[in-house]
């Protein structure tokens, strides 16, 4: 997109209109088994060869909560770009399906900083508002919306701590 990518950004490098790709996900058939046996969606449509073939869609489609689920983990814990200021995901607005994912294909996240503003609460924190789309291969946009997180203004000392200890020298 338009930046290079890093790891590891700290608020001070972050600006409103900045974009990231995330890398890609081959959707599989054991993704549809494993959401439908975790959320307990078992819908046709996910489900069944016979039911899909003879839908609008003429084959098996995602559930549109797996593209959801899928798009927030190839963003930042996927990525790395702001493990040293991620705190806490706030929420999603308008979000949209747009048209279906169906088995085989790749779901990338082009996602942008739409705003960036200082918390009111805690004056060492700021709220990040992103413009998501979720794009299949084809370059194809099926879902969109708008994601806001919570960052630290400072690297967070949890990271720190989670690097493992150096190593003593022999």
């Amino acid at each position: 997109m338009g930046d290079e990518r890093k790891l590891g950004y700290t608020y001070a490098d972050l600006h409103i209109g900045m974009s990231f790709r995330s890398p890609g996900r081959t959707i599989t058939d054991a993704d549809l088994v494993a959401f439908a046996g975790l959320t307990g969606d078992y819908s046709e449509l996910h489900t069944s060869d016979v039911y899909a073939k003879a839908s609008q869609f003429g084959r098996r489609v995602a559930h549109g909560m797996l593209g959801l689920a899928y798009a927030h983990g190839l963003m930042w814990p996927r990525t790395g770009e702001l493990r040293e200021t991620a705190v806490a995901f706030l929420g999603i607005s308008d979000w949209k399906f747009v048209a279906p994912i169906f088995v085989g294909d790749t779901i990338f996240v082009d996602y942008r900083i739409a705003e960036l503003r200082d918390s009111k609460s805690k004056p060492t924190q700021a709220i990040a508002v992103f413009d998501v789309e979720l794009v299949n291969q084809e370059g194809k946009v099926v879902q969109r919306g708008r994601k806001t997180l919570l960052l630290s203004k400072e690297p967070l000392s949890a990271v720190a701590a989670s690097r493992a200890p150096a190593s003593p020298e022999h």
